[in-house]
């Protein structure tokens, strides 16, 4: 199933184009994102920037920028933020800087942030292509998130009340894939990026 949402906004820029992708935590963002990039090589992929400690395997530069808080909020201070956000505790945010001078080089970008960012990024990119990505149930999330064994309960009871404020808002996004089956998806997702390229 994907809903597509009005696209009165789509105004050319004559450069790049920018995607934002939002998604409750165990919807299976991180998986489209990573078979978009493998089936668009020349799309670019943001790298944010974030205050939590890695996770095992992620690597600095690759999967984020890890810097401390103080580090962040002084970026707050300088406008170096396109948008940014503090989610589960820690500061999450994307440069500016390197989605202008993409953009600017005729370059695709993927921007794969939660719905408070891609709030901030339509009010300075009022022609990003919005996608939202969700799971087939509330229960079926909850089953993903515990699946995961990244998480105490707590923080998995913390993560599906945020992802309840999310769906809430996911009218604002031109797109919904909602990720019932991967392969179905992964196709879905594809499909619009490509399309919205061509």
């Amino acid at each position: 199933m994907t809903d597509v949402m009005p696209a009165d906004n789509d105004v050319e820029n004559g450069g790049g184009r920018l995607f934002v992708v939002s998604a409750p935590s165990g919807a299976g963002k991180t998986t489209l994102c990573v078979a978009a990039r493998n089936n668009l090589p020349r799309l670019v992929y943001s790298v944010s920037t974030t205050t939590r400690r890695p996770r095992g395997g992620e690597q600095e530069g690759r999967d984020y920028f890890f810097v401390s808080e103080a580090q962040f909020i002084e970026g707050i201070r300088k406008g170096l933020w396109a948008e940014w956000a503090k989610v589960h505790d820690n500061y999450y945010g994307t440069s500016a800087r390197f989605i202008e001078d993409h953009l600017a080089a005729g370059r695709d970008v993927l921007l794969d942030i939660d719905v408070q960012g891609a709030g901030q990024i339509l009010k300075h990119y009022p022609d990003a292509v919005t996608i939202f990505i969700m799971a087939p149930s509330m229960a079926v999330l909850c089953q993903r998130l515990t699946a995961r064994g990244l998480d105490s309960a707590e923080v998995i009871h913390k993560r599906m009340k945020n992802a309840e404020a999310e769906i809430a808002k996911k009218a604002m996004y031109r797109y919904v894939v909602v990720n019932d089956d991967l392969d179905a998806a992964i196709h879905r997702f594809v499909s619009i990026l490509k399309g919205e390229t061509a």
